[in-house]
């Protein structure tokens, strides 16, 4: 009889011990994952910042940019030579936030200023000349002339489920899509991704680039938060399991 009572307790057990073990190894694959990603993260955060205090690099061949992947080329920070079309531009509509001291006028709605550039090789490429406020969109005026443009190469955004429907007759738009806004100013075939022009000067007249420090601190990086948390719930799941079998166990070893 005591034996029998040693071992009964043991089969409602199999279960939720195979569904702990089972939930931990998940949870723990899943803080392993963050980890390495926090890992990708900090090493692509480092190489954008050397390319911020560095000579940027060259612009890609358009020879080569349909056997590119623009998300391998997002943040690339280059040089590009070439002379502004003029066939107007489009504007992005967003939301910004204070990039600093002195920048307030550059905050809340506005738009990103895009606008298509010949380069030497031939190529066209949108460049986003940057924000400018709501208030003061009526005062912009497409760039002309040949230049030499720095800033980052960006990959299209992607649209959200409640991202509302573009109005490319009115060159408005409300997502960063080459493709369509080059559709929209009538450039042809153009590159699959655009070129985010840096901030020039005090940044204060509109339209007014990135700034490379801020572009750099906007990158979120909570890996180490997210892997912690999966890991604290693996512990959890094991406490949760041993409190709920402790009592069966203690009760097989008394009998």
């Amino acid at each position: 009889m005591s034996e029998a009572l040693s071992t009964a307790p043991q089969p409602r057990l199999l279960w939720p011990a195979i569904l702990t073990v089972a939930g931990t190894l998940v949870l723990c694959a899943l803080g392993g994952w963050q980890l390495m990603r926090m890992g990708e993260k900090r090493a692509f955060i480092e190489r954008l910042d050397s390319q911020a205090s560095g000579a940027p690099a060259g612009m890609p061949a358009a020879s080569t940019w349909a056997g590119l992947d623009p998300t391998t080329l997002d943040l690339t920070r280059v040089a590009a030579s070439g002379t502004f079309l003029d066939t107007g531009f489009a504007g992005v509509r967003t939301t910004i936030a204070s990039g600093g001291p002195g920048t307030r006028q550059l905050t809340g709605f506005g738009r990103w200023i895009f606008q298509g550039f010949k380069l030497q090789d031939g190529g066209v490429i949108l460049v986003n000349r940057g924000f400018v406020p709501e208030s003061r969109f009526g005062e912009i005026r497409p760039a002309a002339g040949p230049a030499t443009v720095t800033g980052y190469l960006r990959a299209a955004e992607m649209r959200g489920s409640f991202t509302p429907d573009d109005l490319p007759a009115k060159r408005e738009f409300y997502t960063r899509d080459p493709s369509a806004i080059a559709a929209s100013l009538g450039l042809g075939p153009a590159a699959p991704f655009y070129l985010e022009a840096e901030r020039q000067g005090d940044g204060l007249t509109p339209p007014a680039g990135i700034d490379a420090k801020e572009l750099i601190a906007r990158i979120p990086d909570n890996h180490l938060q997210y892997a912690l948390t999966w890991f604290g719930l693996a512990l959890t799941l094991i406490g949760v399991f041993a409190a709920y079998a402790w009592p069966s166990l203690k009760a097989a070893r008394q009998g």
